[in-house]
């Protein structure tokens, strides 16, 4: 396994982050505990999952699963640096209440304490604001952080979802408080979608935060679809189905797949290998819902891409360019 610092922090991480969205919702418990394992067997230390994951009537689930993994001992959580998130509303169904959700400081403190107890542990590595909250300034925001530092619960803030003009306002506003700021941010990025390469990606490397690219396979379109239809091995659904009707990007895919076959590379861990070559990218999350997903995952992390391939990745999936030059002279 290669690691690689967080940002600018000391904090040492693996290049793959195991995403754990799916652990309640689609992998029962023993499942998700046997891919926590075999991530922890491989070298992959760095987890990130979401208060509110599980979804619905069982938002928290998620966490209490990494909870229960921790509660079998044998240095899981000291081997583990986790991330978890905080923003969604967090009562119950049909429950909602003022300040159960956001970044006011009621709730972030309100937040942490509910994480900490499902997770079955004392301090949290890195917590981040899974969305920007236009209401709350960032002034108080800081203040809630720097007294859960000052207590130990937890080490560093990140954000996910955060424009550049975000980024920079928060770093900016912790820097004249003195605090630490943010020191990751975790962001829709792939082939397919790169926008954050306009001003997202820019502003974290000014600032010093690493990149955690989710959805690195952009619902499972780069992960070879239009083979698995083909072959009848996978039926297309979702966003994936809805993006394919469209027969310009269903082109587009179709000549990701020829160019991959063409260099006997796997559409998958292309992707994902593409992402570990990106300025700035700390290492993208990989959400495996069964063991044999997350084996094809660290595959990725021997992949090597000649400038053949990404120059032809970049014919086809051609980025927008930096900021201001993307839409101005």
């Amino acid at each position: 396994m290669e690691y690689t610092q967080l940002g600018r922090t000391g904090l040492k991480v693996s290049r793959l982050v195991l995403g754990t969205m799916n652990f309640g919702p689609q992998t029962d418990e023993a499942t998700s505990h046997a891919i926590m394992d075999a991530a922890l067997d491989a070298g992959l230390n760095f987890f990130d999952t979401a208060n509110v994951y599980g979804w619905g009537e069982n938002k928290g689930r998620t966490e209490s699963i990494i909870g229960s993994w921790f509660a079998k001992g044998a240095g899981r959580r000291d081997r583990t640096v986790l991330a978890t998130k905080v923003y969604a509303n967090m009562a119950a169904e049909g429950d909602a209440w003022p300040n159960h959700d956001k970044l006011s400081a009621l709730n972030i403190r309100r937040a942490v304490e509910a994480s900490l107890k499902r997770l079955g542990t004392e301090y949290i590595d890195v917590y981040q604001f899974h969305h920007i909250d236009r209401a709350t300034p960032f002034e108080e925001i800081w203040q809630a952080v720097d007294v859960l530092i000052q207590q130990g619960k937890i080490l560093y803030a990140g954000s996910s979802n955060f424009p550049g003009y975000k980024i920079a306002q928060a770093n900016e506003t912790a820097a004249r408080r003195g605090s630490v700021g943010l020191v990751s941010e975790q962001c829709l990025y792939n082939l397919s979608e790169r926008r954050a390469e306009m001003e997202v990606i820019p502003a974290a490397q000014e600032y010093g935060l690493g990149v955690i690219p989710w959805s690195p396979l952009h619902g499972g379109l780069l992960g070879g679809v239009l083979k698995k239809e083909a072959e009848g091995k996978r039926r297309t659904e979702g966003r994936a189905a809805a993006t394919l009707a469209d027969p310009a990007a269903r082109a587009q895919i179709q000549a990701y797949e020829d160019l991959l076959d063409k260099h006997g590379l796997e559409p998958g861990e292309t992707a994902l290998a593409w992402l570990l070559t990106r300025p700035g990218v700390t290492g993208p999350i990989v959400g495996p819902r069964t063991p044999e997903q997350l084996t094809s995952a660290l595959r990725a992390l021997e992949v090597e891409l000649s400038e053949e391939v990404l120059s032809g990745l970049d014919e086809i999936f051609p980025g927008p360019g930096p900021s201001p030059e993307a839409f101005a002279w």
